[in-house]
């Protein structure tokens, strides 16, 4: 029973406690009067459970300041912080608050006078209108060209006054006379419109002038605007006056510009041409209901002078004034004619102008190809482009479709590429004629640096090699490279404001170089390499250039590249054929090569004088012969700088060519008779030539391969060296024969000259005294060389 009642007193003291901590202040007087009313003892234990509950308070309100300890300091350090600069800030904002006063105080100020003056004009514009009101009536007079205020005054007299006093007789007259005085209005406006019809001719000029010039400042201030943006450089900052805060500071974008034209006042044509005859004119024949009418002839009227404006000067093509006088003449009529447009209502139509547009714009379609046909020179070609870049801009300004025009100057464009050309081939030309044809000779490190900042030249070999020394390619070779690149930069000049994109004009400039390099540099190569006086120095020359050319042509696909920024990896993107170019040019030389090393050892072979009747040899080779090895010897130590290949054919060539001549020479059909000992001195010569081949006098042969080429003759000379005719006729036919190259024709041939030669100068004596069975060994030889060409022949 203790426990029970202590348990139930401890949990009545924690109500108590609860009660306290939950309930207002002024509530707990009767909390606690329950605890004196419990046993005497019971405040002491409730005092205790007071206590312990505020010491348990406690700890958790230590706990939480100990928690937020950290942040409360941080945050008081923070609000110091900010307090410095709060205090800087305010500062700052005093000063900008104070400045800000300043500076718009005299614009205040300015604004306060604007005003006072907006109220003095409205003021006076009031009283001028309750003026007029007053006045008791206007005076008609036609004649100072007021004619609505004279038009208006006789209606008011018609309808209001004359009515009133209509039984007068001078009002009579008066209503008589008006008509006539309406058709007098009409009859001098209409006069006045002609004038102004016949003044706008004259001024046409002076009005498109304006209106185009005007195009190109915007264009090229649009075409800075966006080169600065590129460049990264911040948009210019327009002041009040229009000029930028840069020039202001003095640092004018268009240095050296004019001042007077910077500051030239903007026209237009209202400001150029007085267009009231035609504002009066209109409202005349409005308000007399002839409106009609005027639109009719002022329509046909303006028809006829867009057709006399679009009638070119037949010297239009020689100068480019004549082309700006043209253009000029054809924006004012159209300038003219929108503002017409939008100046007044229905006079013409959006319809009336682009149906004068059309048939202007076929007109000057066919105007501008026939006369750009005419020209010849580049710069008036493109010239002329610009021209009709601007002439399109400007009229595109006022809502004129000019794609057409655009379309034209692609056909231009062609044209422009055919006269840069013929341009180029006469600037392909004089490098060649002026070219020495001999490697480029530097003395020094400069020279060295000058030759390869103009042409891609990267050799390791020759860069170890002292000073002086040579490079492979003459000069025309960087000059040729740098023409090629000055013809991009001429051809991209073209391409420019014509509103194509990147790729598009990258592929212009492709397809004009391919141009360049396929037909004009390859056409000047051909006819260089097949003039005359270009001997085989200079062929083996224009090889090694065509070769470094060759490979330069990598470095003009990027040069292209790095001027349209359009990356070479495109699936569209044309590629140069310079490569073809270069080869075809080079396959040409080598051909040149062979024919004239060819006709060389010709002009040696007509040298040849042999004693075809001598008793027997002098035991040398025949002096043209060795004049003719020493010629190949000197002529194969050129081709060292040669590729390989076309040195090794040249060479090969050469011996084969030399060979075939010396065959055809003891075969000629006019040589009759042909001794021993003339065998014996061309067996001499046949040797040298093999002794020559077998020096290797080109690099690269293997074995006797270049031997082989006079095995023919070997294999004949010595078949009637050893008389060995039963070997030849035993193994004839079999591929192991040695005589195997030996045809019986031609050895019947040679032989029938020699039985000729031993018949009438008795070189056989010898023979048929000691052993006559021999003669008669040749005719059997003879017999059976015969049967065995027969046997061919058939057999064939």
């Amino acid at each position: 029973p203790l426990s029970v009642g202590r348990g139930l007193r401890v949990s009545a003291h924690e109500r108590i406690l609860q009660e306290i901590e939950s309930t207002d202040t002024a509530c707990v007087g009767p909390t606690l009067r329950s605890v004196y009313d419990d046993q005497p003892n019971a405040h002491k234990r409730f005092m205790e459970k007071l206590d312990a509950r505020i010491r348990n308070h406690d700890r958790e309100i230590e706990k939480m300041c100990n928690f937020h300890h950290q942040g409360f300091v941080d945050a008081i350090t923070e609000l110091l912080k900010v307090r410095a600069d709060a205090e800087k800030l305010m500062v700052q904002v005093t000063d900008t608050n104070r400045r800000l006063q300043d500076a718009g105080r005299e614009v205040t100020a300015q604004m306060e006078e604007v005003i006072r003056c907006r109220v003095q004009q409205r003021n006076m514009a009031t009283t001028v209108e309750k003026l007029q009101l007053c006045i008791p009536g206007q005076a008609l007079d036609i004649h100072t060209h007021i004619y609505y205020a004279a038009l208006k005054t006789m209606e008011q007299l018609e309808n209001i006054y004359i009515p009133r006093v209509s039984h007068y007789r001078f009002c009579q007259i008066m209503a008589e006379t008006l008509p006539k005085l309406r058709e007098e209005i009409k009859d001098i406006s209409m006069s006045d419109l002609k004038d102004f019809l016949e003044s706008i001719r004259k001024h046409s000029d002076k009005i498109g002038e304006t209106a185009m010039r005007q195009a190109q400042q915007h264009r090229t201030f649009n075409s800075a605007v966006q080169k600065q943006a590129s460049m990264g450089f911040p948009k210019p900052l327009y002041t009040l006056n229009g000029r930028t805060s840069t020039q202001q500071n003095g640092l004018d974008t268009e240095e050296g510009a004019d001042e007077d034209d910077a500051d030239e006042e903007v026209l237009t044509a209202q400001d150029l041409v007085d267009f009231s005859p035609v504002y009066r004119c209109l409202h005349i024949y409005t308000v007399l209901g002839d409106r009609e009418t005027f639109e009719n002839y002022y329509r046909k009227q303006r028809k006829k002078q867009a057709r006399l404006v679009l009638q070119p000067q037949s010297n239009m093509h020689e100068t480019v004034e004549g082309y700006r006088k043209y253009f000029n003449q054809i924006v004012g009529f159209f300038v003219v004619e929108d503002h017409i447009l939008h100046a007044t209502q229905g006079l013409v139509t959006r319809a009336f102008t682009d149906e004068l547009w059309n048939m202007a714009l076929s007109k000057i379609i066919a105007v501008l190809r026939t006369h750009s046909s005419y020209c010849s020179d580049p710069d008036l070609v493109l010239e002329l482009k610009n021209l009709i870049v601007i002439f399109a801009d400007t009229l595109q300004g006022y809502g004129f479709p000019v794609n057409r025009l655009f379309d034209l100057l692609f056909e231009i464009r062609d044209q422009y590429n055919e006269t840069l050309l013929k341009k180029w081939a006469l600037v392909f030309r004089e490098i060649f004629e002026l070219d020495n044809y001999s490697p480029i000779p530097v003395e020094n490190e400069e020279e060295y640096r000058s030759v390869i900042s103009r042409f891609p030249f990267h050799d390791a070999e020759i860069e170890k090699q002292q000073f002086p020394k040579k490079l492979p390619m003459s000069q025309s070779v960087p000059q040729i490279y740098i023409q090629v690149k000055e013809f991009i930069y001429a051809s991209l000049k073209f391409s420019e404001s014509l509103h194509r994109s990147s790729t598009e004009i990258d592929d212009m400039l492709r397809k004009s170089t391919n141009l360049l390099l396929t037909r004009t540099l390859s056409g000047c190569l051909q006819n260089l390499i097949k003039k005359p006086h270009i001997g085989l120095t200079e062929l083996v020359q224009i090889i090694i250039n065509t070769t470094h050319l060759e490979q330069a042509c990598k470095y003009l696909e990027d040069f292209i590249t790095n001027i349209t920024n359009v990356s070479p990896e495109t699936v569209h993107t044309t590629r140069l054929y310079g490569l073809s170019t270069f080869k075809d040019a080079r396959h040409a030389a080598e051909g040149e090569i062979y024919t004239k090393l060819n006709q060389k050892i010709d002009e040696f072979i007509q040298l040849a004088d042999y004693e075809w009747g001598m008793a027997e040899s002098d035991g040398r080779a025949s002096g043209y012969l060795m004049d003719l090895i020493n010629f190949l010897r000197s002529t194969f130590q050129v081709f060292t700088h040669l590729p390989g290949k076309v040195a090794q054919t040249a060479c090969m060539s050469a011996c084969k060519h030399l060979a075939t001549s010396l065959m055809q020479m003891l075969l000629d059909t006019e040589l009759k008779q042909i001794s021993m000992g003339a065998i014996q001195q061309f067996n001499l010569d046949v040797i040298q030539c093999e002794l020559f081949a077998s020096s290797e006098p080109v690099p690269g042969f293997q074995g006797d391969t270049l031997q082989l080429a006079f095995i023919d003759l070997r294999q004949l000379l010595d078949l009637f060296m050893v008389w060995d005719w039963s070997t030849y006729l035993a193994d004839y036919g079999q591929p192991t024969s040695k005589y195997l190259r030996v045809n019986p024709s031609t050895a019947l041939a040679l032989l029938e000259k020699m039985k000729d030669t031993g018949k009438k100068n008795n070189i056989f004596s010898q023979f048929r005294k000691n052993d006559r069975d021999k003669q008669k060994l040749i005719e059997t030889v003879v017999k059976q060389l015969r049967s065995l060409v027969n046997g061919m022949s058939q057999h064939s």
